[in-house]
């Protein structure tokens, strides 16, 4: 052999004795503090080169990663279900692995799938050099338990022992790096080496993450990502970013400061849970079961199984019920294990009433007792057909009573009463005695036009009104009002939205002062959106006066020079359908001037910019809009009423006369027909005794509610209203002696004017 041969084979056996030994360095194995590493297998120094990063993908938290082993339990109320499942830790603190600014002794955690914050800085992954090559993704070690990896060190834990890495946790360029071979030993993945493509192959299950040298991408089942740094050899070892790999096999990890080290959770087992449909579950009703099973990485769900599992409980009481899932290495889930309580079966409601005699005669009184009952106590509703207060044509009557629980059931009863022959009171006089305050009556309506006036006087409180209700309905975004006010201000708001679009209002309130102004709110009367105007003016109006009762609804507002801020922003809460209605009315007091922009923008603008933009929109002509001064009116009568029929007349422009103002975006005088936005504080101080006091309306259609001695009266109940000028709704009567009341009354928006206030004798009673 000549010396050229003999100095080539020298060559190649020291070469290939450094790989061994370099090999060596990066293989882990266990020891105690004193052992040395152990031999490892040598294959050829193209293998321990050529390995490619993964580009990192989010991973999502919660029950479809991987759990803990710690369930925990909550228990629930009757009827309801309660679960327990092993919850992950998926969080990590970024500054606990690269040394940016955080100094917290405590344990922390941040989800791995934050990019661009846990990744930067996440913790290594382990060394690249390459053993025995597993192909089918199943390491000699097999994965389980915790594997604490030691900031800037080789060393590792597992399973009570330690291991050490070729290269140390490594921070590069605010990078973490870890050696990648000494990572998937301990992980228990499989790894190889493509000689073609010169990359380091990572195999879990169905996963494959190939990575190169010197390369910030990497590919996770085929698809390329970007890690925050590449991969290099440093000393045989293959080193790449820790989150490269805890991300694309959702590997979650805990940040210990303190103690410098970064602990990921290696259970791999999959993870079930379910939950019942029902919110109740009553004994022999099927059971509905909604299964949930997911594996940290993707593997296939194969099998299932429950212990405590029932289609439908024969019995009440409480069953706790299993459930686990089989991925398609083998793995069981931890139980899922879910409490419940199983209900007796849901009992009817029993309906049931009773009346004060068998037998009335036309005209007479019938009170009902109702005496329903159900085993939960939870009647929701009630259903009267037929319970007249009075009949006034003999013969049997038959009147039903249905009533509805909380699950829906429901039950009936009829009962037969005996209208006999003879007549207590006529029906005229029934009404007048007995209809219930805040309930309508019909009656002949021609005769209040022949009634007596009132012959009352009033004055005038400050109070400027803004009343913004014209153009009603908005076809298009802009300036419904705009006004400046100083001192005691109310604000009237009525509009409807016709835009097509999602909108909203807004009142700005802007101070052109050199001093700061203070705004205060006194109180608040706010309803919608909804689409029926009449309903949004009842509540806008009963709101109000509660309101005013309560004083809950003040506010102060501080307004800086120059600066702009949204007022009476209850307007502004919820967005406007097409077709829905807002109205707010509200007293508020400035101490200096302020000027005022009512707008209608898409919900998603900001009223601020927009607002220079905005166009100032048209009256629509048939509504009223306008500033009106002294809008409180004050209406005291001393003299006796009540001895005879009379009425008071409201917003009749003759009686009562109509606010005169101004347009100030029309430069035009206005008047405010119908006194929408007046209060009215009307003082009776000698009401005859026996009086009903009563509500009729004479223009049409009305909704709405007065405060009769404080007291919120509805015109009337519910969604009904006085539909025209036959019907009176029932306010106030007076005891047998004498009495002073008072009446706050403001007419309702959506409905109409003028209104009289009736005073009626009542007949006696029998």
């Amino acid at each position: 052999m000549n010396m050229k041969k003999k100095l080539s084979i020298f060559t190649a056996l020291a070469v290939f004795q450094a790989f061994a030994v370099g090999s060596v360095s990066a293989q882990s194995a266990p020891q105690d503090d004193t052992a040395s590493v152990n031999t490892a297998k040598v294959e050829s120094v193209e293998v321990l080169k050529q390995e490619q990063p993964i580009a990192e993908r989010e991973v999502k938290t919660g029950s479809n990663n991987a759990s803990t082993n710690t369930p925990s339990t909550k228990g629930k109320e009757t009827g309801t279900l309660t679960g327990t499942e092993e919850t992950p830790k998926t969080d990590i603190e970024k500054s606990a692995i690269d040394g940016e600014g955080a100094t917290t002794n405590e344990t922390s955690t941040k989800s791995v799938n934050q990019e661009g914050t846990a990744e930067d800085v996440e913790t290594p992954a382990t060394p690249a050099q390459i053993e025995q090559p597993s192909i089918d993704g199943n390491s000699a070690v097999a994965a389980g338990g915790n594997l604490t990896l030691y900031m800037n060190s080789n060393k590792m834990e597992q399973d009570g022992k330690t291991y050490l890495a070729g290269q140390p946790m490594t921070v590069k360029n605010g990078v973490s790096y870890v050696a990648i071979r000494a990572l998937v030993d301990r992980v228990g993945y499989g790894v190889k080496y493509d000689n073609k493509t010169k990359e380091t192959i990572i195999i879990s299950g169905d996963n494959e993450l190939r990575f190169k040298t010197n390369s910030t991408v990497y590919t996770v089942n085929g698809e390329s990502r970007t890690m925050k740094g590449p991969a290099y050899q440093q000393k045989n070892t293959f080193m790449v970013p820790l989150t490269s790999i805890t991300q694309a096999l959702n590997i979650t990890y805990k940040v210990n400061q303190s103690a410098k080290t970064v602990v990921l959770n290696l259970n791999t087992k999959p993870v079930a849970s379910f939950v019942i449909s029902q919110k109740e579950i009553f004994a022999g009703d099927k059971v509905d079961y909604v299964t949930s099973s997911s594996s940290p990485n993707g593997l296939d769900i194969l099998d299932e199984r429950w212990t405590g599992r029932q289609e439908s409980f024969d019995q009440a009481g409480t069953y706790t019920i299993s459930y686990q899932v089989q991925d398609s290495n083998g793995q069981w889930s931890d139980p899922y294990l879910m409490t419940i309580q199983v209900l007796s079966p849901n009992l009817p409601p029993v309906a049931m009433f009773t009346t004060d005699k068998e037998q009335y005669k036309m005209g007479e009184k019938i009170t009902y007792i109702d005496q329903s009952t159900d085993d939960e106590n939870s009647i929701e509703k009630t259903v009267w057909e037929n319970n007249s207060l009075a009949f006034f044509e003999p013969g049997p009557k038959t009147v039903t009573l249905t009533v509805t629980d909380n699950h829906g059931a429901t039950n009936t009863y009829s009962k037969v009463i005996t209208i006999t022959n003879e007549t207590l009171y006529s029906f005229s006089d029934f009404n007048l005695l007995f209809t219930p305050v805040g309930q309508k009556f019909t009656f002949n309506g021609g005769e209040v036009t022949s009634m007596e006036k009132v012959p009352y006087t009033y004055r005038d409180e400050p109070s400027l009104l803004i009343r913004s209700n014209s153009p009603e309905t908005v076809n298009t975004e802009g300036i419904v009002y705009k006004e400046s006010s100083s001192g005691q201000t109310r604000f009237m708001i009525h509009h409807v939205n016709n835009t097509g679009k999602r909108v909203k209002m807004y009142v700005i309130a802007t101070n052109n002062n050199p001093n700061p102004a203070v705004f205060e709110q006194q109180n608040m009367g706010f309803a919608g959106p909804t689409p029926y105007a009449t309903v949004a003016g009842k509540l806008s109006i009963d709101k109000w006066f509660k309101s005013i009762q309560t004083r809950a609804d003040q506010k102060k507002e501080v307004i800086q020079p120059g600066e702009s801020k949204l007022i009476l922003t209850e307007l502004n809460k919820t967005p406007m359908k097409e077709g829905q209605v807002i109205s707010l009315y509200s007293d508020a007091y400035s101490d200096y001037s302020l000027d005022y922009n009512v707008i209608l923008v898409e919900e998603n603008k900001d009223p601020f910019e927009t607002l220079p933009m905005l166009p100032v929109l048209d009256r629509d002509g048939v509504h009223n809009r306008g500033t009106y001064p002294n809008a409180t009116r004050i209406i005291t009568y001393d003299q006796l009423v009540g001895v005879k029929p009379a009425r008071l007349p409201l917003g009749d422009n003759a009686s009562d006369p109509n606010l005169v103002g101004t347009d100030p975006m029309a430069y035009t005088d206005a008047s405010n027909a119908g006194n929408f936005g007046v209060l009215y504080k009307i003082t009776l101080n000698n009401v005859a005794p026996r009086t009903l006091i009563s509500f009729n309306p004479r223009g049409g259609k009305y909704s709405g509610v007065a405060l009769v001695n404080n007291q919120v009266v509805s015109i009337a109940d519910g969604n009904v209203a006085v539909s025209n000028s036959s019907e009176q709704s029932v306010l106030y009567r007076t005891g047998a002696y004498g009495e002073s009341v008072t009446i706050l009354f403001s007419a309702a928006p959506g409905s109409n004017l003028p209104v009289n206030l009736l005073f009626t004798p009542l007949p006696s009673e029998k």
